[in-house]
């Protein structure tokens, strides 16, 4: 057999594999060397090229090169059914072409150390810990609403439009960064996503294209969860994967931003989260708990309830395993699970720094 750069390709994808786990045991060397060295000038430049564009590269490259595999594959479908082992030789080096590159453009940020280390906080799953934050968010979400509406029946309207709050998202980080100067944000690159349908059905608010470092957002969710996802996925871009970890770097940097509304964004989230993990730990307590929201707060959590229930679809159960079993892949043992993992930074947070 005559060794061309296809085998090259194919076959280093094993070593990289483990070359990847053995660095990635070394989170403090990826800290270090990756995601506070190598990643941010990445990071910047691909911010650089892309952000300036009102569309989405990431999204375009991706239909491109989809539509691309599609077409060749009709096009040599009678060579493909003679050469099976040539095809697969092409997938695996796809495939390993793909996996350096993802790693080295953002991957590798699955394994740098805990946020908890560098903000000197323990996660802690404590009942009573977290009944009191339940109770400390409820009434500062409370507040925020009556502030906004002038009415506790009347949910929050958040009167921007989506590319506003994209612009205006930034603040958040800016604000963030006097206390932790490792979260600073830098050069902007947000975008409401080319297939914000398919997320929508797909159960997903937004993702980071690791490729041209876009935070993609999905347009189609409700305005007042937008800030709070706008600053998640810009989490993303700072270099913190584990989705834990960047829905409390997001729920941070909107409760840091000048800007009510983002404010009321990022405060229910976190109750909406801190509720969901006593609904199931807890029912007695969350009901108990639940009747004190203003009737405008549960107003909101409905129409977010309602948006993603006119979604719901026999395929998305099936997307979302296979979405876990690649964050499994990537260093987050709870897969799906680990987003409601960011309820034991939110209470070890605010025990050290009150709501």
């Amino acid at each position: 057999m005559k060794w061309n750069y296809k085998h090259l390709a194919a076959a280093s994808l094993v070593p990289q594999i483990i070359l990847v786990k053995l660095l990635g045991s070394r989170p403090d060397w990826i800290e270090r060397y990756y995601s506070q060295g190598l990643y941010p000038y990445i990071s910047s430049l691909s911010r650089t090229l892309s952000g300036w564009l009102p569309f989405s590269v990431g999204d375009m490259l991706y239909a491109f090169f989809i539509g691309l595999i599609l077409w060749r594959l009709v096009k040599h479908r009678k060579k493909i059914r003679k050469n099976l082992l040539g095809l697969g030789r092409d997938v695996l080096a796809l495939l390993a072409a793909v996996y350096f590159c993802f790693h080295l453009l953002w991957g590798f940020n699955y394994y740098r150390q805990p946020i908890a280390e560098k903000m000197d906080i323990a996660e802690t799953s404590e009942h009573s810990d977290l009944i009191a934050l339940s109770e400390q968010l409820i009434v500062k979400t409370n507040t925020l609403q009556l502030a906004l509406t002038q009415d506790s029946t009347k949910k929050v309207v958040t009167p921007y439009t989506k590319r506003e709050i994209y612009e205006m998202s930034a603040a958040g980080y800016e604000a963030l960064q006097k206390r932790y100067p490792f979260l600073a944000y830098g050069k902007p690159s947000i975008k409401s996503s080319l297939f914000s349908l398919g997320l929508s059905y797909s159960g997903y608010g937004g993702y980071l294209n690791p490729f041209t470092n876009e935070a993609q957002v999905n347009g189609r969710i409700p305005n007042f969860r937008t800030p709070i996802t706008t600053t998640h996925e810009m989490g993303h871009q700072i270099g913190y994967a584990a989705e834990n970890e960047t829905n409390f770097v997001g729920y941070l940097a909107a409760r840091a931003h000048p800007d009510p509304y983002f404010r009321y964004s990022a405060h229910a989230f976190a109750l909406g989260y801190c509720l969901g993990t006593l609904q199931r730990k807890d029912p007695e307590a969350f009901k108990k708990l639940l009747p004190k929201l203003n009737a405008g707060v549960r107003a909101n959590f409905k129409e977010v309830s309602d948006f993603w229930a006119q979604y719901e679809n026999p395929a998305e159960p099936y997307l979302k395993k296979i979405y876990s079993t690649f964050l499994k892949a990537n260093n987050q043992k709870k897969g799906i699970l680990s987003y409601r993992s960011v309820v034991g930074l939110l209470v070890a947070y605010h025990k050290k720094h009150p709501v």
